[in-house]
């Protein structure tokens, strides 16, 4: 074996990166269980199934999974559903269960038909509405756990329908157990990011819980009692499920939600770990892992989940280069589980109400936010009903819903540039490399130094970085110019994924020009900050002779 490249090559970060992944994962992992009628065991098996079977059948070799809180919120849903239909708990354990294998095989399919790449057509107001809806959907469904009370049923809907009751069973300890957990959360980065803060939350304020307050008083604020020890049982009854058509039209629904959430959430995740590891993960096999790991969950009742951003990006600042790293994470969260499990079991509602809490907070889009005045009204038309169908109707109608609207008015933009263009060009052609005939005198005397990146016709959501592989074709780069001159137009993902790019080339010591931007996407470039303080104005250049002319000096 190459031992530079090797699954143990670099054993000692992998085992810290995921040690600390996986105490991060703890408080998560329960909290999320606690969501759902599973109970917080749910979460955790979760956790270790996909922690150990993705790492070792994905296609990003940092990755940490695990349930999140996307597909959290709709298992906890389809949890609610089928306990109604079937009548309780143990008689909806079939149909929880083969809901959960089903989205895991529908990710496999999506990774064996090569589908992971076509990730890149979901519009930025898309995700972002829908993030944003998820964070006001786990805040709002901890508002009657924050003040000890049972959750009513009906999601966010049900709870903002029945949040007239709380000031009549409010419980104080609940609601002092829960506020300390917050402020320990948002307090202790400030101090120290050494420790998780949720889990020093988690530890503290359960321990001061259960000595502090009287028994009598504790047994009303507490979970359900220790968690279950030992390995987990594999689950065959669902087997049967299989074989109803009727329930399996059922539930195709809902696996098949879990499966475009779970490979959303777990792709952009992985582009967010290749930014941070310079390396290229594999989207096919990444979803061929996920969809193992979602199976290896659901068949020994553990909640379903994805490649967890937060997680992952501690797992590689913490020294995780490989799949041992993800490996760790759930070998640890496995011994958690067979040494303390009567312990973790005490752990009060409010502190996994606070710990939901502020993950609800932190996934809410504030960029997205930040620019609503500034970015195309469409954009932000399109984000506030994704948003909205979000919360209060359905994820899946919401994001096809955001789907088809953000194709609409694309091709609605197109149309009419189309119109008002005299030189037709395709729209989808709008990345070339081939040299222009005002290029010559450069690539003669500085083609080995200088790239020069051309843009054609809109940059819309179907743009993603076009850079990543220019330092690895051309190392000796100094100079990157992104000619302009032909886009007329700039929606939200464009900018953004333009913004990635230049940052990426200027942390790499890449000096970046543009040339010919003129009309909106000028007018979009100076709102959000790309210029000037990203690409000084006096790097924008009105016509490519004139940077020519700077060039000339530059060098």
């Amino acid at each position: 074996m190459n031992t530079k490249s090797g699954f143990f090559s670099n054993i000692k970060g992998d085992a810290f990166g995921g040690i600390t992944a996986g105490i991060v994962a703890l408080p998560l992992a329960l909290a999320f269980g606690a969501q759902t009628e599973l109970g917080a065991i749910a979460g955790l098996y979760g956790a270790i199934a996909l922690g150990i079977l993705a790492a070792i059948f994905g296609g990003t070799k940092t990755q940490i999974s695990g349930p999140t809180a996307p597909m959290t919120v709709v298992a906890a849903v389809l949890i609610t559903e089928a306990i109604n239909k079937a009548g309780s708990l143990n008689e909806a354990i079939p149909i929880i269960i083969a809901t959960f294998v089903l989205a895991g095989i529908l990710q496999v399919l999506l990774g064996v038909l090569k589908l992971g790449k076509y990730i890149k057509y979901i519009p930025y107001p898309v995700v972002s509405g829908f993030m944003s809806g998820i964070g006001i959907i786990i805040v709002v469904t901890q508002l009657f756990p924050f003040f000890g009370i049972s959750a009513p049923e009906g999601g966010a809907f049900g709870t903002l329908k029945n949040i007239r009751e709380i000031p009549e069973f409010i419980n104080f300890y609940s609601v002092g157990i829960a506020l300390a957990t917050i402020a320990i959360i948002f307090v202790t980065p400030k101090i120290t990011k050494k420790i998780p803060a949720s889990l020093i939350a988690l530890v503290i304020i359960s321990i001061a819980a259960f000595f502090l307050i009287p028994s009598d008083l504790f047994t009303k604020i507490n979970t359900d009692g220790p968690l279950p020890t030992g390995l987990p049982i594999i689950h065959l009854s669902f087997l049967k499920i299989f074989s109803d058509f009727g329930t399996m039209v059922q539930i195709f629904e809902y696996s098949a939600t879990l499966a475009a959430l779970g490979a959303i959430d777990s792709l952009l995740t992985s582009v967010v770990a290749d930014n941070m590891t310079k390396e290229k993960h594999d989207s096919n096999r990444e979803l061929i892992g996920q969809g193992i790991g979602n199976i290896g969950a659901g068949l020994i009742g553990g909640l379903p989940g994805a490649g967890a951003t937060m997680r992952t990006v501690i797992n590689i600042n913490s020294g995780g280069k490989n799949r041992l790293s993800g490996i760790m994470a759930g070998l640890l969260l496995t011994t958690i589980l067979l040494g303390l499990g009567t312990l973790v079991g005490h752990v009060p509602n409010a502190v996994l109400a606070g710990i939901l809490i502020t993950v609800g907070i932190g996934i809410i889009d504030y960029k997205g936010f930040s620019h609503i005045k500034t970015v195309p009204r469409s954009d932000t038309i399109i984000m506030i009903i994704v948003l909205l169908l979000t919360v209060f109707v359905d994820l899946l109608v919401a994001v096809a819903a955001g789907m088809v609207l953000a194709s609409l008015l694309f091709m609605i933009k197109a149309s009419k540039l189309i119109e008002e263009r005299s030189k037709t060009e395709s729209l989808s052609d709008f990345q070339k490399e081939e040299q222009w005939d005002d290029e010559t005198n450069i690539a003669e005397t500085n083609g080995d130094k200088v790239f020069i990146k051309h843009f054609v016709g809109p940059l819309f959501f179907g743009f993603t970085s076009s850079f990543q592989n220019i330092m690895e074709s051309k190392p000796n780069i100094k100079v990157v110019i992104i000619r302009m001159d032909q886009v007329p137009y700039v929606d939200q993902s464009g900018l953004y994924a333009m913004e990635d790019s230049i940052l990426e080339l200027k942390q790499k010591g890449i000096n970046v020009v543009i040339t010919g931007i003129y009309g909106q996407p000028k007018d979009m470039f100076k709102k959000i900050g790309i210029i000037p303080e990203l690409v000084e104005q006096k790097d924008c250049f009105d016509d490519f002779q004139t940077c020519e002319n700077w060039l000339e000096k530059y060098f």
